[in-house]
């Protein structure tokens, strides 16, 4: 192991804070002044902003194993929500511990199947991180609990993202010489949305935020309703105030910083494993093409080597996350990762990104599968979003330049046939990359030899009703 220098100068440290369900377009910075985010502003302020950040697979589980092992769904395998990412996965703390650094996990995981209440041991299945306090999945802000070392929880009090703030201060404030990787998963500002602290829902009428131009009451032909427990005003004000709230929090991750002496020699890292639909062409939650389910967040800062207040409209996806992160570190990127170094993009503007983002679904569940969404896949460019199912049927294709709220479908128009055709040869491109077969949801399962871990999965979540594969 390496004592985490390189050539006789200390690594920088890396502190990785991630939001659950986050909408790219949804901070101050960002262009939407409803939303309060004092610290992310600054944030941006002080490091980079990118514009056209993206999850490649807009769902908790398959986006957060992306979000570590730098891979895509099927070759990490942990293709839906639920399904566990393997042990054997080689991850970005993985290499980061074995080159000297102290890696550190706090908030929620989501990535060791089920019971979601599930206790994660010391070991393998914590997938490189020795710091731990965290817990599988839950969505309870006002009652959160911790798993630390021990298979008795503790809980957390008051609001969740609090306590979590507060554990990932006490990694901070450990005394080790070593440079650090601390990973903070806040569960907000996914739903319950309302579950907010009072002094950040009271900063939010529902009756005066305004919904997204592509706001419907009814989804698209062909796609069933998805019946929610609030209105959508109820929500989007709920789902402004965990934000806030988050803002704050970060503001107590930065100020440790500075009180520490240690901003200048951290890159710090704020986005979300995804977005939220929110009623976007009638739609809601995630696992969507459109841009409120793929756009997140991405702002990131080094001192005196990010530029400050630089805007980049070069595309980086959730793949790209380690592979960067690796070579800002310094260190290699593992044969394994197969998402872009997009490095050269972070530092400076005179790089370019990749031509296209991949987007895939290869298993629709849950919420998903209850709105008729299928198996799909797609790629976005800097000015056009293509979707297709599985079968090759069309689905969506945008000018987001011309349209930026998606809301002309231009998949059948034949003035846009050759427009298609190019972003089909995308698809082929990208599906020959990774070698994806595009199959059906089973087909899928069956060839990555998940039949028992699905069916596991299927009866914990929908006992009443399981998805099984027939011929088990």
């Amino acid at each position: 192991m390496s004592d985490g220098s390189r050539d006789g100068k200390r690594r920088p440290n890396l502190l990785f804070v991630f939001a659950d369900q986050m909408r790219g377009m949804d901070m101050g910075c960002a262009g939407n002044v409803e939303v309060k985010t004092p610290t992310l502003d600054r944030l941006a302020g002080e490091g980079a902003m990118f514009r056209q950040a993206f999850a490649n697979c807009p769902v908790c589980t398959p986006s957060r194993a992306t979000i570590l092992t730098g891979c895509y769904p099927l070759t990490h395998r942990a293709v839906a929500n639920d399904v566990p990412l393997p042990a054997d996965q080689t991850t970005i703390a993985n290499v980061l511990r074995e080159a000297g650094y102290r890696t550190g996990y706090v908030g929620k995981w989501h990535l060791d199947g089920v019971p979601r209440d599930r206790f994660t041991p010391p070991g393998e299945r914590r997938q490189g991180f020795d710091f731990w306090a965290a817990w599988n999945c839950a969505h309870a802000y006002l009652s959160g609990r911790a798993y630390r070392d021990g298979p008795e929880p503790i809980d957390l009090v008051g609001y969740e993202p609090v306590g979590h703030t507060d554990l990932a201060l006490e990694f901070l404030r450990q005394q080790d010489a070593r440079p650090f990787c601390l990973f903070v998963s806040w569960g907000t500002p996914h739903a319950p949305y309302r579950d907010a602290p009072e002094e950040c829902l009271s900063r939010y009428d529902p009756a005066a935020v305004t919904l997204r131009a592509n706001y419907r009451d009814e989804p698209p032909d062909g796609f069933r309703k998805l019946e929610q427990p609030l209105s959508p005003r109820e929500a989007l004000a709920g789902y402004y105030a965990h934000i806030t709230a988050l803002d704050e929090q970060l503001g107590r991750l930065l100020a440790e910083l500075e009180r520490q002496g240690s901003a200048d020699e951290t890159i710090v890292v704020f986005t979300s494993d995804h977005g939220d639909m929110l009623w976007s062409h009638g739609m809601v939650k995630k696992e969507q093409p459109w841009a409120e389910s793929i756009r997140i967040p991405l702002l990131i800062r080094w001192s005196g080597r990010v530029a400050a207040g630089r805007v980049s409209d070069e595309l980086v996806s959730t793949a790209d996350f380690a592979p960067t992160l690796l070579r800002l570190l310094g260190l290699d990127v593992p044969d394994s990762m197969e998402g872009a170094d997009l490095s050269d993009v972070v530092l400076s503007d005179a790089a370019a990104g990749p031509e296209s983002v991949w987007l895939l679904e290869p298993i629709i569940v849950d919420q998903g599968a209850a709105q008729g969404i299928r198996q799909w896949r797609g790629v976005r460019t800097k000015r056009h979003t293509y979707a297709r199912w599985y079968d090759g049927a069309g689905w969506l294709l945008y000018d987001n330049e011309a349209d930026p709220y998606q809301m002309t479908n231009l998949i059948d128009s034949p003035d846009h046939a050759g427009l298609r055709a190019e972003m089909e040869r995308l698809v082929d491109d990208w599906l020959a990359k990774t070698g994806d077969p595009c199959g059906s949801w089973d087909e899928t399962i069956r060839q990555l030899g998940l039949q028992e871990l699905w069916h596991r999965r299927e009866h914990y979540m929908h006992p009443d009703a399981p998805r099984l594969l027939e011929g088990r």
